[in-house]
């Protein structure tokens, strides 16, 4: 397993970003963080209880970082196994429902996935342009979003797998998911003992890239329940965490 873990890059909002694809392949992808005040974390999740006025001006300090972007597409996810393909280039936000995955060629697009915890899967095609960000809970794991995302960029811009190069970003580690039996059984895992069981849903996502013929990628070693301070956990936090943003697309 080949390790690249995202680096800080911003100061005033708190961006980490896949390290190296800028240089190499021309793209920009990343994971917004925490922040560094604890009283005001940078929480971009939607579907909150968190002041209107304040979600929205995160959102919109997000989007001053990004001057080569002109269309943001997101959606209210469901832990499924969908992923949407964009072909308009309208300027502003898209958000869908019921998508955890979005692909396009579009340059000056950026997609959009919301994580705390689950992991978000990073695909580029540098030759020929396209991109794909996945949205990776258990569900979607075992219901093979991965190969949606490889088939969606082979169907829409004739991609091979051998030629995508693939980073499976920032989650909770094995060591701090712990799963029910069920949970192991849709992994194609053995429950032994009485459990509870350790899941490392990254090494889950490394095998099926393996399967697909992926050849380049890297994998996150850092984990949003150990690094509380800099990421948001949904079971670290027992459930009232708030959301990180993954990005990834072509500058206009």
């Amino acid at each position: 397993m080949l390790t690249a873990d995202e680096v800080p890059v911003a100061a005033g909002v708190p961006l980490w970003e896949v390290p190296g694809w800028f240089d190499r392949y021309g793209v920009t992808a990343g994971i917004t963080g925490r922040g560094t005040d604890p009283g005001a974390p940078f929480d971009l999740g939607l579907w909150t209880e968190n002041p209107v006025r304040e979600v929205m001006e995160r959102w919109r300090q997000f989007r001053a970082q990004f001057s080569s972007q002109q269309s943001f597409v997101m959606s209210h996810q469901v832990h499924g196994d969908r992923v949407q393909w964009h072909e308009c280039d309208r300027p502003g936000w898209t958000i869908l429902e019921g998508a955890d995955g979005h692909g396009t060629t579009l340059p000056g697009c950026l997609l959009l996935v919301t994580v705390a915890d689950c992991v978000p899967v990073y695909l580029v095609a540098p030759r020929r342009r396209a991109v794909a960000l996945l949205h990776a809970g258990w569900r979607g794991t075992a219901a093979g979003i991965v190969a949606r995302g490889a088939d969606l960029l082979r169907e829409r811009a004739g991609v091979p797998a051998s030629e995508l190069v693939m980073h499976v970003g920032i989650g909770i580690c094995g060591r701090c998911y712990e799963v029910g039996s069920e949970v192991m059984a849709a992994m194609g895992r053995a429950a032994a003992g009485p459990g509870p069981w350790h899941l490392d849903l990254r090494s889950v996502l490394q095998e099926q890239a393996d399967l697909l013929g992926v050849e380049a990628v890297t994998v996150s070693s850092r984990c949003t329940a150990c690094d509380r301070g800099q990421f948001f956990s949904h079971r670290g936090s027992g459930g009232r965490d708030g959301r990180m943003v993954a990005y990834l697309g072509w500058p206009a």
